[in-house]
């Protein structure tokens, strides 16, 4: 006497699978989802643009190689930093401001003026470095 044997229909293992392969990639989209990129944008002008910047529009700040910031000449501290762009803000919406950075100066005052400059909406930021002494 035969016995007929049951045949356990195909695909079992290769359908728990292909789930589980669906679902790690709705889980990775959704956590590639989450990746915040922290940090500030600027706007750069286009190559081709030419913008005309009046001299009363222009607001020069610069840093030396110990990490004092001055303005017009004259030491001054980030709280007076602050009440002269706001007051130049105030004054000339379309104000550019101006840094100028001596090779030597600490990275953490450039960024920390940026920063000053990004939280006080100045529209146009530059700076530049100072050539470096001998």
């Amino acid at each position: 006497m035969n016995i007929a044997r049951r045949k356990r229909p195909g695909g079992g293992e290769s359908a728990a699978f292909s789930d589980l392969a669906f679902l790690l990639i709705i889980y990775f989209i959704v956590i590639a989802g989450f990746n915040i990129n922290k940090g500030f944008l600027l706007g750069l002008p286009a190559k081709d643009s030419s913008r005309l910047i009046l001299k009363e529009e222009l607001l020069r700040f610069s840093l030396d190689g110990e990490g004092r910031l001055f303005s017009g000449g004259l030491a001054t501290d980030r709280g007076e930093a602050e009440k002269i762009i706001r007051t130049a803000v105030a004054s000339y919406p379309n104000l550019a401001l101006v840094l100028e950075v001596d090779p030597q100066a600490p990275w953490q005052n450039v960024v920390s003026f940026v920063e000053l400059a990004q939280e006080l909406a100045v529209e146009t930021f530059s700076f530049t470095m100072l050539e470096a002494s001998p």
